[in-house]
C-alpha cells in the first residue's frame, strides 16, 4: 500500500486542479459511485509525498459539484485557493468492505484485480500488478517476465474475470505479449527470384543511374 494509506482501503479519487477562490478543488474519478463515494462527512486518507504538510493526515468531504460536467469536491478546513493548491496531485484513498462488490455486473474493484493470474489459452501468461484509468477505457497492467504488458479491459480481450479462482482469461490479439517477426523487406524478397529477373532488375538500376 503507498504510504499514508492502509490495507482494506480504495482508491477513489485525484485532486488535479485548484477552482475558483474558494477552496473547492477539481476531481480525477477513480470510481464508477462517485455519489455513493463522495458524501458529506466522507474521510479520506492521502496518498501524497512525505515533504507535503498533508502527509499522514486526513480530510473531510464536505460537498461535491458540477461544473460542465466536470466533478469538483469542497472539504473541511479548505477555505481558499492557496489551501487548495496544497493538495494537488493527491490521491484519495477510503476504508471499504473487501467482500463488497459493485451493483453493476461485469464490474470490479482495482484491488480485487490486483494480483490475479492472468491465462492465456490455459497458460498463464502473469500477474495483474494493477489497474489504471483512462477517459477512453481502463488497462490492466500486467507484470509478465518479459516486463509490464498494457492490456484493454474489453470484453473482446479480457473475456472472463473469476474472483473464485483468482483468474484473469484473456484473448489477446498477436503481438500483445510477443513481437512479431518483422516483415520481409524487398532486398530478401529479390533473393528468392530467379537469376533472370535479377539481372532484369539489376539493368534497371544501372539505367536509372545512367538518367
Amino acid at each position: 500500500m503507498p504510504k499514508g494509506t492502509s490495507p482494506g482501503q480504495l482508491r477513489v479519487g485525484r485532486l488535479t486542479k485548484a477552482h475558483g477562490l474558494k477552496g473547492a478543488i477539481k476531481l480525477e474519478l477513480y470510481t464508477d459511485e462517485p455519489d455513493k463515494r463522495f458524501v458529506p462527512g466522507a474521510v479520506f486518507s492521502l496518498q501524497v509525498p512525505e515533504s507535503s504538510p498533508w502527509f499522514g493526515k486526513t480530510i473531510e468531504f464536505a460537498e461535491l459539484r458540477w461544473y460542465n460536467g466536470h466533478p469538483v469536491g469542497f472539504f473541511r478546513g479548505v477555505e481558499d485557493r492557496t489551501a487548495a493548491e496544497s493538495l494537488i496531485k493527491a490521491i484519495l484513498w477510503m476504508d471499504h468492505d473487501e467482500s463488497a462488490l459493485p451493483e453493476e455486473n461485469d464490474a470490479w474493484y482495482d484491488h480485487q484485480l490486483t494480483g490475479l493470474r492472468v491465462v492465456r489459452d490455459g497458460v498463464d501468461v502473469g500477474t495483474v500488478s494493477r489497474v489504471d484509468h483512462f477517459p477512453a477505457q481502463d488497462l490492466l497492467i500486467v507484470a509478465t517476465p518479459g516486463g509490464e504488458v498494457m492490456v484493454p479491459f474489453v470484453k473482446a480481450i479480457v473475456s472472463d474475470v473469476n474472483l473464485e479462482t483468482q483468474t484473469v482469461t484473456i484473448t489477446p490479439p498477436l503481438g500483445l505479449f510477443e513481437e512479431l517477426p518483422d516483415e520481409p523487406d524487398e532486398l530478401a524478397e529479390s533473393d528468392n527470384l530467379p537469376e533472370s529477373d535479377k539481372l532484369a532488375e539489376s539493368d534497371k538500376l544501372l539505367e536509372a543511374n545512367e538518367e
